[in-house]
């Protein structure tokens, strides 16, 4: 991804293209208009909890995790049928952000979005190809913080406005121990409040964050098949 910042505009330039980055990392939209987000939706399964509470998983379009795969990470899980994946190089995007005028604003504003809590953004998977706005993404630790539960609780207060946060231990269906939260993030300047999901993982390589953002609550919710599939395929790499 190459974002260039230029002098014309100031601080104007540097927000505008900071806030393309990562095609809008608030899980908001670039286009105006919105489909069904459901198309995905179309197969069943059971949340890899311990509640027993069934759930809905979107059906298979392919699996990233695995060297070769659009996004090589320490986890590997299926994806969402439509739903297009790109690695997210964190250091390369902040540096380059940080070069010319503005640097410091450019740095604080990526950095925003670039880093949450102890984890910094490593692949995105984008609904909009299936109908849906939103994100699946995918964020990862360094190699020996692996409280999952711990680097969860920091990721989310690590965002801006999140609060109602109720978290709960299950295993994937990979086996592997993990942590998720349910919680609502509220973005003071429009009054809005929406729903939001994430879970962690811990690994050899450091602690792994799936989160499900959307542009408002419905959006979150008709998308939440996709996150229910991670959920159910995911395993160490």
């Amino acid at each position: 991804m190459q974002v260039r910042v230029g002098t014309v505009g100031g601080r104007v330039a540097v927000a505008a293209a900071v806030a393309m980055l990562l095609g809008g990392c608030a899980g908001t939209a670039d286009d105006d208009g919105k489909t069904s987000a459901g198309k995905s939706a179309d197969a069943e399964g059971t949340a890899a909890g311990d509640t027993g509470k069934k759930a809905t998983a979107a059906a298979r379009g392919g699996t990233l995790g695995p060297a070769g795969s659009a996004c090589e990470l320490p986890v590997s899980f299926d994806t969402a049928k439509g739903w297009k994946p790109k690695a997210v190089d964190a250091e390369k995007e902040l540096a380059q952000l940080s070069e010319g005028e503005d640097a410091d604003l450019a740095g604080e504003l990526a950095a925003a979005m670039l880093r949450q809590g102890p984890v910094t953004a490593a692949c995105e998977i984008d609904a909009k190809p299936s109908g849906a706005i939103g994100f699946l993404r995918v964020w990862k630790g360094k190699p020996g913080d692996a409280d999952a539960g711990g680097v969860l609780r920091a990721f989310v207060a690590a965002e801006e406005g999140a609060g109602k946060a109720e978290y709960r231990s299950f295993k994937t269906g990979g086996g592997v121990p993990a942590v998720e939260v349910e919680y609502v993030s509220t973005n003071k300047l429009l009054e809005e409040t929406k729903k939001e999901s994430a879970f962690a993982v811990g690994t050899p390589d450091g602690p792994v964050v799936l989160h499900l953002g959307g542009m408002d609550t419905q959006e979150h919710e008709e998308m939440l098949p996709a996150f229910e599939l991670a959920k159910q395929t995911l395993k160490l790499s």
